[in-house]
């Protein structure tokens, strides 16, 4: 076991997999950072795994606390099946946690993952201490909206390339590209113990559930007003994926929630303006 002094020091490309058992599940997961009380918990995106997470943004972050990534079920270096469904991946990251012996965390949900932490708080409140909603949306409900035209079809592509990500994750200027080029060479900063990229059955199954989610039947959305943990909603001032407005919505109706949105930046501001993003979530976290 790495004692406190040794997670210190660890980065996202230094630290080595752990892995534990819960659930008729092998999850792989990186534990990391300065020691703090509750940790940070990451839940990643549609396609994601834990080395999509930006180096920039995870080693600012465990700077001041204990970080946390995980692969889910059928993910990445995790055994099992994924879910076609947000509840059902929820189950997996309450799963997941409890299996590390935690009592309370913080989350931070990136695009799908920031459904799947919105349903982890309502099925286990008394497990969350703090909520970041990371360029995602409630769900189907008033006044929401779907993603851009043609963006689906990027987005479900067999195998994404370094073009699909910037059309996706940022704004088409100048200095939007530039930074998005920096993030995609960040991370290959990791050499070790890669994940390897995730399996077309696990496409088919996460495609499910975000329609799912976005379609109604597993919406978050009417059940908004029950999150009563603090919530930093954070988005880019022109998110194509999940579109800025339903960042607002989510603001308006999480009674203890606030919104930050960033300059010249689409779904993925967090890996454009890494450092800013981590000055406002340890800020929040810190509260």
């Amino acid at each position: 076991m790495i004692n406190q002094e040794a997670l210190s020091a660890l980065t996202a490309e230094t630290v080595p997999n752990s892995y534990v058992e819960a659930g008729g599940i092998t999850f792989a997961y990186r534990k990391f950072g300065a020691e703090s009380e509750v940790p940070l918990v990451f839940c990643q995106r549609y396609r994601g795994t834990m080395d999509d997470w930006d180096p920039a943004v995870v080693n600012g972050i465990a700077k001041e606390r204990t970080v946390i990534l995980f692969d889910s079920a059928g993910v990445g270096l995790s055994t099992g099946v994924t879910p076609n469904n947000v509840p059902d991946m929820a189950d997996y990251a309450i799963t997941f946690i409890e299996a590390l012996g935690l009592k309370q965390v913080d989350l931070i949900g990136f695009s799908m993952g920031g459904m799947v932490v919105q349903h982890v708080t309502l099925k286990r409140s008394d497990l969350v201490r703090r909520l970041i909603l990371a360029g995602t949306g409630p769900g189907a409900g008033e006044d929401t909206e779907r993603s851009r035209d043609g963006v689906f079809e990027v987005m479900t592509t067999p195998v994404n390339e370094d073009k699909d990500f910037l059309f996706l994750l940022f704004e088409p200027t100048e200095t939007s590209q530039a930074k998005g080029r920096e993030y995609l060479e960040r991370l290959q900063w990791r050499k070790m113990d890669r994940a390897p990229l995730v399996t077309a059955e696990t496409i088919k199954a996460q495609t499910q559930a975000l329609i799912g989610f976005a379609a109604g039947p597993d919406t978050a959305y009417p059940r908004l007003a029950e999150i009563k943990q603090p919530v930093l909603v954070a988005n880019g001032d022109n998110d194509i994926i999940a579109p800025t407005i339903n960042s607002f919505i989510m603001s308006q109706h999480i009674p203890n929630a606030q919104l930050i949105l960033y300059p010249d930046s689409g779904h993925g501001f967090l890996f454009q303006y890494p450092e800013r993003f981590v000055l406002h979530v340890s800020a929040f976290l810190s509260e």
